[in-house]
């Protein structure tokens, strides 16, 4: 995921800088300079749920991960316009032959219990991740660091994991094999510290406000479950100067109408999601702000699960599915029709977009998923196909959308799919216990490139929940994963692709887009392709 080192700059899409233009000529001259010293710096917006987890350890979601990219800093963090910068390290270093990195612990960096951040911090943390018995979700995305797929499998031992804090200040860190993108690797939440001497004294440590204690720019002020989850900037914090928002108000409304009311009554700064039936209205609002992520809307067969053993029962999903109807009828927020799996937003070598290079997968043809049903009917030996089972979280935007599938699949499939929704928390569980036939789920990027997305469904990566496995698959996603002839590296992630798109273990919707509001109060605000929006360097100007 993701010799002085070069630094790798996401690709960021927009950033609210007052909204410029939209707004009129006070509001743009107060945009101007510092904001008034009398304007309390905080806001307050809508995560829709309580969070799964703020221990970065757990977390797979990003409900979670939006507000634990706020609490933890890694080696390396996004500044205000999105560069990928030193983080928690001062200065970075990588050998001659690109496997080995050697991380400095800044002077001055600092946990928000006043404890010193040291380099044996970092190798705590990443070894508890790859710790088999910690059952931490996303160990797989440390598999790049010699010995520690070994380890996280039970086929290996701690000490033969290239992790090493040499000192308190220097963190020693050798790969399997060269990774030029590994920098963006390490802005997977997984790589986040955590304070050792928190975690064992108190095994429900993050479970509350007062146990979580943190490295990066807020601590957590106060958490109300299933009601509001506010931060306050940390005093502790190395680059507290920089942080310009200085207390965040999550709530936790699911209900999109009701979330929406609250920003138009002013109780809600920002929404980060739209209800469906206001997006219309909304496009010519100064405050409507919409950018595409680097994210694909699916729903995910559980291949273990009949009917969708059968490839051919998958595949006569996939073509029975009218994703245009979809994203210009039903979902209507600037969405991609999802006829493959990497969204768009990488260029290649050729200076085409990998998406542009491929096939167009699935085009929506009735005929042939009849075809493809009666055939896979066939060969289960089923006169019909049962009533299937998709399930989803609860929120209006997903209910539209899966009553889309369920009439589409009945209408060109004379299929019953009967309609199961779950609170987040319970979701979350429930997809993870593989608890399902179908269900819901949207993927974001780890970084911005194919493998960000395509290597979710290896054999051994911690984020495939489908219980698909194809040896060929992992072979290709390994090769790419090392080859450093960029030419190569892609055409082996195109008939990687070609693999999963054929199998179909997962059934892609569209490719994302984030449509918000945003109050014109505000500016600073950075929305990206990989990451939930980013406060910490947001101002309020008006009051």
């Amino acid at each position: 995921m993701k010799k002085a080192l070069l630094l790798m700059t996401a690709a960021i899409l927009i950033t609210i800088t007052g909204l410029a233009g939209c707004g009129n000529q006070e509001t743009a001259n107060q945009t101007s300079g510092q904001a008034a010293k009398n304007i309390k710096q905080e806001i307050t917006t809508n995560l829709a749920g309580e969070p799964y987890t703020l221990d970065p350890a757990f977390a797979s979601d990003t409900t979670s991960f939006w507000v634990i990219d706020h609490l933890y800093e890694g080696l390396y963090t996004y500044d205000k316009k999105g560069n990928i910068v030193e983080g928690a390290a001062s200065k970075i270093e990588t050998s001659d032959d690109g496997k080995t990195y050697t991380f400095t612990i800044r002077d001055g960096a600092k946990w928000s219990n006043g404890d010193k951040v040291t380099a044996k911090d970092f190798e705590y943390s990443w070894k508890r991740v790859l710790n088999p018995a910690t059952g931490a979700y996303d160990a797989s995305s440390m598999y790049y660091i010699k010995g520690a797929e070994a380890y996280n499998t039970g086929k290996g031992n701690v000490e033969d994991v290239g992790i090493k804090a040499v000192d308190d200040q220097t963190l020693v860190v050798e790969l399997s094999s060269p990774l030029k993108f590994f920098p963006k690797i390490m802005m997977s939440e997984a790589y986040l510290p955590v304070n050792p001497k928190v975690v064992e004294a108190n095994k429900n440590w993050a479970a509350e406000a007062a146990g979580i204690v943190t490295n990066g720019a807020y601590t957590v002020k106060d958490w109300k479950h299933d009601a509001e989850l506010s931060l306050t900037k940390s005093k502790t914090y190395w680059n507290a100067k920089k942080i310009t928002m200085n207390d965040i108000h999550f709530k936790m409304v699911a209900d999109a109408t009701t979330y929406y009311q609250m920003f138009k009554t002013g109780e809600l700064d920002l929404i980060k999601q739209l209800p469906i039936d206001s997006i219309e209205q909304e496009k010519s609002n100064a405050e409507f702000v919409s950018h595409p992520q680097f994210s694909v809307y699916t729903y995910t067969f559980n291949v273990n699960e009949k009917p969708f053993n059968n490839k051919k029962i998958r595949q006569a999903f996939s073509y029975a599915i009218d994703r245009k109807a979809i994203t210009e009828s039903v979902s209507k927020a600037g969405e991609i029709p999802a006829y493959g799996y990497v969204p768009n937003g990488v260029k290649t070598d050729s200076g085409k977009d990998f998406r542009d290079e491929a096939p167009k997968y699935y085009p929506f043809d009735p005929k042939k998923a009849k075809q493809l049903l009666k055939e896979g009917l066939e060969e289960e030996g089923l006169a019909e196909l049962p009533a299937v089972t998709f399930k989803y979280n609860t929120a209006d935007n997903h209910k539209k959308i899966v009553e889309a599938l369920q009439e589409m699949l009945k209408q060109n499939l004379g299929v019953e799919v009967k309609l199961e929704n779950q609170e987040w928390k319970t979701f979350i569980d429930t997809f993870k216990q593989k608890n399902f036939q179908a269900a819901r789920m949207g993927w974001v990027g780890d970084f911005l490139d194919p493998i960000g997305v395509l290597h979710h469904y290896t054999s051994t990566d911690s984020n495939n929940f489908t219980s698909w496995s194809n040896s060929e698959y992992d072979a290709l996603i390994e090769q790419a994963t090392i080859e450093q002839d960029e030419a190569k590296r892609y055409e082996l992630l195109h008939q990687a692709e070609d693999i999963l798109m054929e199998e179909l273990p997962i059934l892609p919707i569209y490719y994302q887009a984030q449509n918000a509001l945003v109050s014109k109060k505000f500016e600073g605000i950075r929305f990206a392709e990989l990451s939930e929006p980013d406060l910490r360097f947001a101002k309020k100007i008006s009051e």
